[in-house]
């Protein structure tokens, strides 16, 4: 099977959405690239249902070249971050995770940048930019979140949800994840009062501090 791997990845993270919260019903969408080609998950599917022969596989032009089901409207969206993003370390686009989370959600109603409240904002970039609403599935919607994604590695889309990205799908889940707690982390603190954050610098000194977390091969 064309892009089998991608495509069995692509089934697992979309059913892990819904199970973690991420989404409800078939809203969200995830995509894997490989190449010149991109496994995304389809439209209006319930992503229990789905297999891997499900999934559409499309050329970063649109075309469909191999399935049945039409992808995810927001294909626009995904092949603009394959085709025009750069991560900041220079690593490889190769997976998009796309949520309607609630948290994330509501603070894209009220702010223009995810307030720096833990220094884990740091996993997204120097900070986490809202982009300006566009209706769902459109090139103005793409555009929109590529001027708020620039320099960063995710970004919340006004009155609408996250967009994530990384090498596997496995970092731009963990992205959206963290998106979503930040966010959540956030709102539960100013209910409270009036939240101490930290400052540009110290979210800076983090980003720096994270390009050598973790192990290493």
């Amino acid at each position: 099977m064309l892009l089998g791997e991608e495509r069995a990845a692509v089934c697992e993270y979309a059913r892990r959405m819904t199970s973690d919260g991420l989404v409800v019903g078939t809203s969200g969408n995830v995509s894997a690239r490989a190449g010149e080609l991109v496994a995304m998950t389809p439209s209006g599917v319930d992503y229990a249902d789905l297999a891997p022969e499900d999934i559409p596989v499309v050329s970063l032009d649109g075309s469909l070249v191999d399935g049945v089901l039409k992808p995810t409207s927001e294909m626009p969206m995904h092949l603009a971050l394959y085709r025009d993003a750069s991560d900041p370390d220079g690593a490889p686009v190769s997976a998009v995770v796309h949520t309607h989370s609630v948290h994330a959600t509501a603070v894209s109603t009220v702010v223009d940048e995810v307030p720096p409240v833990h220094y884990m904002l740091a996993t997204i970039g120097p900070s986490a930019r809202v982009a300006r609403y566009a209706t769902f599935g459109t090139d103005d919607l793409a555009t929109s979140m590529l001027e708020a994604i620039e320099g960063r590695r995710g970004c919340l889309l006004a009155n609408h949800g996250t967009v994530t990205y990384g090498a596997d799908l496995g970092a731009a889940y963990s992205r959206a994840q963290q998106l979503e707690w930040l966010c959540q982390l956030w709102l539960l603190a100013r209910s409270a009062g009036v939240p101490n954050l930290l400052p540009p610098a110290e979210i800076e000194l983090v980003v720096d501090k994270l390009k050598s977390y973790g192990q290493r091969k």
